[in-house]
């Protein structure tokens, strides 16, 4: 099909063609969705890593093991 019309009709077929949206949903689209980017690469880029102390972790082991043990037996 190409070759039968022309790599020019196809290009002018392919981006001139008229949308089902309009240009001003598209830039909604494009902006909420460049926010939501944006958005999680602040957040990444401040995030800061918890340091524990190992009395801290051995705690934090203690209740996780309790509230699995409390999940298996509510099931």
């Amino acid at each position: 099909m190409v070759c039968m019309i022309g790599w020019r009709t196809l290009v002018d077929r392919l981006l001139f063609k008229e949308s089902p949206m309009p240009w001003y949903a598209w830039l909604i689209l494009v902006v909420a969705i460049g926010s939501i980017v944006g958005g999680l690469m602040l957040l990444r880029d401040t995030a800061n890593k918890v340091e524990l102390t190992e009395e801290q972790r051995k705690r934090v082991a203690e209740r996780n093991a309790e509230m699995d043990a409390k999940e298996a037996r509510d099931r």
